[in-house]
């Protein structure tokens, strides 16, 4: 390793996003992106409104080796610069993190580098830190396709789930919304600009769990009342959907809030010693607009600043398995080539070392 930094290099393959980075980490507050390439497979699976593993893990096969030779050029480094590799070892699709972990594995073999498996749940939630200079702690609203969860960031490998979906996770909620509209896909971004064309006192959906005293959240009643309501005025119209479109993110978007809100007022009493300054919002459904002004305003009505990262670097990359991959390094951790991929790997489980730590 170099006595000033080190580069890290990121593979991410854990559901249709191939994405290569490399990261250098001067310490483990500041870092620097030399290069993030990102192909995405929307495309492939365009035809069948959503991802077909098999076609995903296919293409992981075929562009990872150009993408990473394409992240070194971009970064004018070659392998003989790289001090780590860190890949997503899970959770997600697993035929899409064997490839990615595998080759890996080999790279980190066949160079004499250090190998880190990476939870795809933790590059997210550690991407504020180097994207907005946050510090520790603070309280992350991690939401996706796959998982809606709120959690308080003490510090690396410190990680306490203060609620979670009990169904759907809410990029789920969107995605399936915008497939029965036929509004396109990928359904998230296109749910949320159809909506901007409507009204959002149309339709009264219910907001789940919204009266409960935890901090948890269901999707799954929202979105079979928007299938019922749409049904129940078809044929139906551009106005109708638009304005079907922007009630359902309306509800989705105060459940978001009020439940954030929540686990802000119980940090605050049981973790009244910790200085808290940062609300986060993190992963791909953090792009959207409405949700970020909504949590903007609740951030502030709480004296905490909000943070979301870039909208590039809300949506999978590599950038934030090689970031945490190189916190990882940098704590000591090595991992040894039988690391396995996990299809579900809770973040709350994680520990500084994780739990193949040699």
């Amino acid at each position: 390793m170099k006595s000033n930094h080190i580069n890290v290099l990121g593979i991410e393959s854990s559901c249709d996003e191939t994405a290569v980075s490399i990261v250098m980490l001067k310490n483990k507050k500041e870092g620097s992106i030399l290069s993030n390439i990102v192909f995405s497979q929307i495309n492939e699976h365009l035809p069948y409104g959503g991802v077909v593993p098999e076609i995903a893990s296919r293409s992981h096969v075929e562009h990872l080796s150009p993408l990473i030779d394409k992240a070194l050029d971009k970064a004018a480094l070659t392998l003989k610069d790289i001090d780590g590799i860190a890949a997503t070892a899970g959770p997600g699709l697993i035929g899409g993190l064997i490839v990615g972990l595998t080759t890996a594995k080999g790279i980190a073999l066949g160079a004499g580098i250090p190998l880190i498996g990476v939870n795809h749940l933790e590059g997210h939630a550690l991407t504020p830190l180097l994207t907005n200079k946050v510090t520790y702690p603070y309280i992350l609203l991690l939401i996706s396709g796959g998982h809606t969860q709120l959690i308080l960031v003490k510090g690396l490998g410190e990680y306490i789930q203060l609620g979670t979906t009990l169904d759907d996770a809410v990029g789920e909620a969107f995605d399936k919304a915008a497939k029965f509209l036929d509004l396109g896909y990928p359904g998230g971004p296109a749910l949320e600009k159809v909506s901007k064309k409507g009204s959002k006192n149309r339709f009264n959906f219910p907001r789940p769990l919204l009266k409960s005293k935890d901090c948890n959240f269901s999707f799954s009643g929202l979105k079979t009342a928007l299938i019922r309501e749409a049904k129940s005025i078809e044929p139906l119209g551009r106005e109708d959907l638009a304005d079907l479109a922007s009630s359902y993110q309306e509800a989705i978007v105060d459940c978001l809030t009020v439940k954030s809100d929540m686990a802000i007022a119980r940090v605050k009493a049981e973790y009244g010693d910790l200085d808290i300054k940062y609300f986060v919002a993190s992963g791909g459904v953090a792009s959207n607009k409405a949700i970020r002004d909504s949590l903007t305003t609740l951030a502030e009505n709480n004296k905490m600043e909000f943070i979301a990262p870039p909208i590039k670097l809300c949506t999978d990359n590599a950038a934030m398995i090689a970031w945490a991959g190189g916190l990882r390094l940098l704590s000591g951790q090595r991992d040894s080539l039988d690391i396995p991929t996990k299809a579900r790997w809770p973040l709350a489980e994680m520990k500084l070392y994780g739990d193949r730590h040699e």
